[in-house]
């Protein structure tokens, strides 16, 4: 990454999983709406709901400024020609509004789900990284550079999106990792971490919500063992998650309780967080949190 070529997103984004769950005209709606409230950017995930980047297409159309992003695209997905094409194609339309996030995922999303099978993804990633940098395009290319990070948690893969990437989306994080990702990572590479947040000040209220996000990742050997090397027991990861456990995970209470966890990440390191608000519900729009939320973490944009 160039000097002076650092890719210019804002400091707080919005991570959502839940416009998948609106029909695609409501999805612009909102998107319009975050945009006007003022977050900077819009992560969306890869499982088995709508193509994130036909998704992001649509978002990026119905916005002027905010930025899509994928959080985050599966490999094992598309080929690395196909994510190319998906990329630069995006990149031209949207000039430096597309962040496309890539991850190894999960063996049960990998093997089971998709039929891959899920061997050496360090080394998959590599390979990916160059299949995507020989690939060709034969269509109008993007005037600006097409911007992309990895879903990096531990040291070697950390290294491998300072060397080959603009940076990393750590996701599943706390604070504690996110100064741990940017020694790893050095000044230069954006570091964009994802928190889980509940607008909400009953305890049990709040981390009952948030233990239902915690128990999900529980379950995933990537994420356990990023956790355990922060500190914390097996003991701590059973069941959901011990209370400590899902306070280090989802920040709840009131605005100022969450706006201080969001600002712990930038202090620790981070370019930008993107804000998970948990909703009550699995398929629910957290859309009351976001409003509730953005004069807040407004204040941390310019900081």
């Amino acid at each position: 990454m160039a000097d002076g070529d650092r890719f210019p997103i804002p400091r707080i984004g919005i991570w959502t999983g839940a416009l998948d769950t609106v029909p695609a005209s409501r999805s612009r709606e909102l998107a319009a709406e975050l945009e006007e409230l003022g977050y900077g950017a819009v992560w969306l995930p890869e499982v088995a709901g709508r193509d994130p980047f036909v998704h992001l297409a649509l978002i990026l159309s119905a916005t002027r400024t905010l930025i899509g992003a994928t959080g985050i695209a599966n490999i094992w997905a598309r080929d690395a020609v196909a994510t190319s094409g998906a990329v630069k194609g995006l990149t031209e339309a949207f000039p430096e509004r597309m962040l496309l996030g890539l991850g190894v995922s999960h063996q049960n999303l990998v093997g089971d789900l998709r039929g891959h099978n899920y061997d050496k993804p360090l080394t998959a990633m590599r390979n990916y990284l160059d299949g995507m940098d020989k690939a060709p395009y034969l269509a109008q290319r993007p005037t600006t550079p097409v911007r992309r990070v990895l879903a990096a948690l531990r040291p070697r893969m950390l290294r491998l999106a300072a060397e080959r990437t603009d940076g990393a989306h750590p996701y599943f994080v706390t604070p504690e990792h996110t100064a741990r990702a940017r020694e790893t990572l050095g000044a230069g590479p954006l570091l964009c971490p994802e928190q889980a947040v509940v607008l909400e000040s009953d305890p049990d209220k709040a981390r009952a919500i948030g233990r239902e996000y915690t128990k999900v990742y529980l379950g995933q050997p990537n994420y356990v063992n990023s956790i355990l090397e922060l500190g914390f027991t097996e003991a701590d990861l059973a069941d959901g998650g011990s209370d400590k456990f899902v306070d280090a995970l989802v920040a709840w209470g009131d605005a100022d309780q969450i706006v201080a966890r969001v600002r712990e990440h930038l202090d620790a390191g981070a370019d930008h967080v993107a804000v998970q608000a948990l909703p009550e519900t699995k398929r629910g729009v957290p859309d009351g949190q976001w409003r509730d939320l953005a004069p807040a973490l407004m204040s941390l944009r310019d900081r």
